[in-house]
């Protein structure tokens, strides 16, 4: 590899290669399409493919403000994996527990193996823990149904599976567009960032923002292990000097106001897709002040610094897709480059781990890892059984994944179609029924304000519950007529919610949520004189979009439902975690509670009679004498000890005249048979009224 060296940014250079005959390795293979024996299955040359074929600039580009830059390639293979072997105890529950965010940058010099064992025995024993370990049993199960299934294909004829995926990837390739600069942008641990610029002071410790549940912490505090979607007395734990800061959501947003100031001089149309992340489409700006891409990037970063005093990373690539991908090579305070060029994108998604793809979360990642797809480059190997084993839209996902690409299309997030329109809330277990109803009520004045805000009503009304068992119940109603008020959210909701409570007697609650379904617009369309709606006289070409899902096409990206199903995956991990949390400081301050209560009990005996020394058995005085206290201690502990003897060799007989009497006094005691996520014996904690809502900053409002 010829590495040339201009400046600041270093250029790797890959040699061109025919595209009509691609390398068995992460091409289509000769014999592959020969089995095909379809049309479409030789690719014949397009503009995009002879562009691809002239392309013959950089690789791969990336930003080398920062020292010890290195490879894609080396990156991977040096960063440490945890142990996932069958022969460790649990090895995959400990894998799962390392959470949603252990793709973040700033940990590649971290043991995962240590950082593992270290959440698996903090939560060991926890309402969390039973949780992830039966979810993680059941994937087990699931995994080996899989594996089976493949055995059986693997012993059918599959060639028509073979032939209709090979069908696909060159369908695919026909449409393959390299002609848009699409930047991801992404602000480098931005919560501790705008933290940091009040306190400076913390730039150079370990700190982190949030106190239950860690919602980000700076690469300080990543060289330890922790990241954001931890627990934060397990983070702790990881680093017993870390700093953590509450959240302060107000300024958070202002900070995020100023970036999109920015974000918008470069594309109005910018789209915004969480917290700290914004897509753009920079070709008409590049074309417009003939600039290069990555001088564009390079221009927009320093601007955003300069002006918000917030550094971000970039992505630069010809998808979204791998854009968001590449935006997390070069972090922090960086920007990679992938060139729009077809042999290169193969190279680069060939050792491109699979978990590094948006829409590839744990669960999913754990089943292609089993049946041997550990990277993007494994998927073509076993593009005939994917269909059979994950069904079809997941099929087409992962070739798309293979051939790296990805959607173009960049549109501010209103634009998109909306289906629904939600919102819930956690809080610590809560039993009492007007508790309840004033939780219900608070979500549904929170629903009406966003219904009020993205202009939706819903003919559909559903409420969800989580019980303090982790187990999830919905139920849904049709009211007569759309609804979008608080008070008819409430109305509906409460029938439902009684429901559920002569359903689930003493249930007890850590989730409550409601989401309107069958949306319409609240806005009134045009009307033409005879009071009918006017038919739209646009002569614009269809997007990309509405061709994607048009009846007679293909539906050529899957991928937002894949990175739909991710997200609620990471929100419900950072759910549980915050229950986790709170359940972690219940106990800490009932072991407060009971010894502040012992320490009381015998201060007061104390007090009685001062002067003489409190037996640790029984907590009475003695008097202070070493023999006789002494003396007094063997008594009481040899009691002790027969007492605990005769009660475990012995047991009261029954009088036969007397009924059993059903005792309760023992959570160790045999329960009833119940309905599932009945609670027992479980004193009620007070109502947490905070709550953490995830918000979108990168949108047009607050």
């Amino acid at each position: 590899m010829n590495r040339n060296v201009t400046g600041d940014v270093h250029s790797q250079h890959l040699p061109a290669q025919s595209l009509k005959d691609p390398p068995a390795s992460h091409g289509l293979p000769q014999a592959a399409l020969s089995q095909s024996r379809h049309p479409l299955a030789v690719m014949p040359p397009t503009k995009e493919l002879d562009d691809a074929q002239k392309t013959n600039g950089a690789a791969i580009v990336m930003d080398a403000s920062l020292p010890g830059r290195q490879d894609v390639s080396e990156a991977s293979a040096n960063r440490p994996q945890p142990s996932r072997t069958s022969s460790n105890e649990h090895s995959s529950l400990k894998y799962s527990l390392l959470g949603p965010s252990l793709t973040k940058a700033g940990q590649d010099s971290v043991n995962q193996s240590k950082v593992a064992e270290i959440i698996y025995n903090a939560s060991k024993g926890s309402k969390f823990f039973n949780n992830e370990e039966s979810r993680d049993k059941n994937l087990t199960e699931k995994i080996s149904k899989i594996l089976a299934r493949k055995r059986q294909l693997e012993k059918l004829d599959v060639s028509l599976d073979l032939r209709r995926a090979d069908d696909y990837v060159a369908e695919l390739e026909l449409g393959r567009d390299l002609s848009q600069i699409i930047v991801h942008m992404d602000c480098d641990a931005f919560y501790a960032a705008v933290e940091e610029l009040d306190r400076p002071e913390l730039k150079e410790v370990p700190m982190a923002v949030g106190k239950g549940v860690l919602t980000t912490c700076n690469y300080h505090a990543r060289k330890f292990g922790c990241r954001s979607g931890m627990a934060g007395f397990v983070a702790m734990k990881l680093c017993p000097q870390l700093i953590c800061l509450p959240l302060n959501f107000d300024k958070y947003s202002a900070k995020a106001q100023e970036i999109r100031a920015v974000l918008a001089e470069y594309d109005a149309r910018y789209e915004s897709a969480s917290v700290d992340e914004a897509y753009l489409n920079l070709t008409q700006y590049c074309e417009k002040h003939h600039m290069a891409p990555e001088e564009a990037v390079s221009q927009l970063r320093a601007e955003v610094h300069e002006r918000t005093k917030v550094t971000v990373s970039a992505g630069i690539a010809a998808n979204a897709k791998l854009a968001k991908i590449a935006s997390n090579q070069n972090k922090p305070n960086g920007q990679f480059r992938i060139a729009s060029d077809r042999q290169t994108i193969m190279d680069f998604m060939k050792t491109l781990p699979c978990r590094k793809v948006n829409g590839i979360g744990r669960v999913f990642e754990r089943e292609l890892d089993a049946i041997g797809i550990k990277t993007c480059g494994d998927i073509y190997a076993h593009r005939m059984y994917l269909s059979q084993l994950f069904g079809q839209k997941a099929f087409q996902f992962l070739m798309q994944c293979y051939l790296g690409l990805g959607r173009t299309n960049i549109q501010p997030a209103e634009d998109y179609e909306r289906k629904s329109v939600g919102t819930e809330t956690t809080f610590r277990e809560m039993s009492s029924s007007n508790d309840l109803r004033e939780k219900l009520r608070h979500v549904a004045d929170e629903l009406e304000g966003d219904l009020k805000r993205t202009g939706f009503k819903g003919r559909t009304l559903c409420i969800k519950i989580k019980l303090h068992t982790y187990e999830v119940f919905t139920r849904q109603t049709t009211p007569p007529f759309a609804i979008h008020l608080a008070d008819d959210l409430y109305k509906y909701g409460l029938s439902m919610l009684e429901k559920l409570m002569k359903e689930i007697p003493n249930m007890k609650l850590r989730l409550m949520g409601l989401r309107v379904t069958h949306i319409v617009s609240l806005k009134k369309p045009d009307m033409d004189f005879f009071g009918r709606q006017k038919l739209s006289t646009s002569t614009t070409k269809p997007s990309v979009a509405s061709k994607a899902n048009s009846n007679d096409g293909w539906e050529v990206w899957p991928e937002a439902e894949f990175e739909e199903a991710a997200r609620q995956e990471r929100d419900e991990e950072m759910n549980e975690l915050e229950k986790l949390s709170q359940e972690h400081e219940r106990q800490i301050h009932e072991a407060e509670t009971t010894n502040e209560g012992d320490d009381a009990k015998v201060q007061t005996l104390l007090d009685a009679e001062p002067g003489k020394w409190p037996c640790p058995v029984c907590t009475l005085p003695q008097a202070p004498d070493d023999v006789s206290f002494n003396s007094h201690i063997d008594f009481c502990l040899s009691r002790q000890t027969i007492k605990e003897v005769v009660q475990s060799t012995t047991t009261a007989p029954t009088p036969p005249s007397e009924k059993p009497k059903l005792q309760n006094t023992s959570s160790k005691s045999t329960p009833m048979k119940r309905k599932r996520g009945r609670a027992k014996n479980e004193p009620a904690s007070t109502v947490d009224n905070g709550r953490e809502k995830r918000r979108t900053f990168f949108s047009g409002g607050t």
